[in-house]
């Protein structure tokens, strides 16, 4: 069984399956978590458009670094650091202060179905918000459908294909050309395994004002792909429609649905970068998948770098990282050196477990090849220990090569 470990979305939150024995009896509070199995799988949503407003599948510059800004960032921004969230918001502003669509709410890209990627969550928010948008085994999305004579916006939260899904429904009216007024009125679940549906257990009309409010589109791209919206209780949402390709990769990670085959493909997409000479990012790299199979014994493991971190030194030397409990980590250095374009030799030699500024010293060594595939500033796909396939996302803030 492979090694899967839940990106919380776009992020790293993670999560290993039983592959590796010591998750079961090492409960680890950074690195390691308990066993969670999650078989939902992930849409590719296509943006809606008359044939009067072009369509372009790519993003922006400026669109990109927001979405780079989001690669690393767990549960929607339910537990981003300062830092993260300090990113996210100055990429925010630089959209909010470009030339999108100049009147979102007149245009035909705003309506269809749209993935929640990321929100900030203050006390206001909503109960619907705060018990379903931070869990990342659930996906959530908002439509709009504004040019009906049935006017709404829904807020959707899909716990997998194999249950079903919550819908939230409002009655939606343009007040102008960025803000929606909303209503909310109906709700119901509607879970694969029942013919009917089962209200929500919400009576919306004994709610007055407080199922009311308005949602303001402060940034849609030309493209339809990226939206930007505020709502009135200081709730700042980024949606998007098509995915760009990182994000695809770590939501079949995240779902454990065809890991190697969304690999593979998205080598292919990038196969400029792959074929040419990668070297080996210095900084913090989280492992967040491997394609191991056989499991050895949870130290033989850390010490051959199938789980935790790797921590890449710019003076040729490399450390795995496992944090085991209550401050004790496992630790193996050793150096690396480059043998080909993409290849490098690996010799961990000097294990130890540590508490604070104490050490046991583990007599270990391990030897092997670590092929680099693919790499950017966030996110590493390389072959290493016995020619496991890793993934590795950088977790170190920096962006320096």
């Amino acid at each position: 069984m492979a090694t899967i470990m839940e990106i919380r979305n776009l992020g790293v939150g993670f999560r290993p399956q039983n592959a590796i024995n010591m998750t079961r009896k090492w409960p680890c509070k950074q690195y390691l978590g308990q066993k969670k199995q999650n078989k939902k799988s992930f849409l590719v949503l296509c943006s809606v458009a008359d044939q009067k407003e072009s369509k372009v599948s790519s993003f922006s510059e400026e669109e990109n670094v927001l979405i780079d800004a989001l690669i690393g960032i767990q549960g929607r921004g339910a537990a981003a650091s300062p830092q993260q969230l300090q990113e996210v918001e100055r990429a925010v502003k630089v959209l909010e202060g470009s030339e999108g669509v100049s009147e979102p709410t007149s245009s035909s890209l705003i309506e269809g179905r749209w993935q929640l990627m990321f929100t900030t969550r203050p006390g206001s928010a909503s109960p619907i918000q705060r018990t379903f948008v931070g869990v990342d085994s659930f996906s959530v999305f908002q439509e709009v459908f504004l040019r009906t004579n049935d006017p709404r916006v829904s807020n959707i939260v899909k716990f997998s294909e194999a249950i079903g899904e919550l819908k939230v429904e409002a009655l939606a009216t343009i007040k102008d050309g960025k803000r929606i007024l909303f209503q909310f009125d109906r709700a119901a679940f509607s879970f694969k395994f029942l013919p009917f549906k089962v209200p929500y257990p919400v009576p919306f009309r004994l709610l007055g004002d407080e199922a009311k409010g308005w949602l303001d589109t402060t940034y849609l791209s030309p493209s339809g792909n990226l939206r930007i919206s505020r709502g009135n209780k200081g709730t700042t949402f980024v949606l998007q429609r098509e995915t760009e390709p990182r994000q695809k990769l770590l939501s079949s990670i995240s779902t454990g649905t065809r890991v190697e085959g969304a690999i593979e493909e998205f080598i292919s997409l990038n196969k400029n970068v792959a074929n040419s000479e990668l070297e080996l990012l210095k900084g913090e790299w989280q492992m967040i998948w491997s394609s191991q199979v056989e499991t050895d014994s949870w130290i033989e493991n850390a010490g051959n770098g199938l789980m935790g971190m790797q921590i890449v030194k710019p003076n040729g030397q490399l450390k795995f990282l496992v944090g085991i409990l209550f401050g004790i980590r496992f630790s193996m250095t050793g150096k690396y050196e480059k043998s080909s374009s993409n290849t490098y030799d690996v010799i961990m030699d000097d294990g130890a477990i540590l508490a604070g500024i104490y050490g046991i010293p583990v007599e270990m060594e391990s030897k092997f090849t670590m092929e680099i595939l693919y790499t950017d500033d966030k996110i590493r796909i390389s072959r290493g220990y016995n020619k496991i396939l890793f993934v590795h996302v950088r977790v170190d803030g920096s962006n320096k090569k």
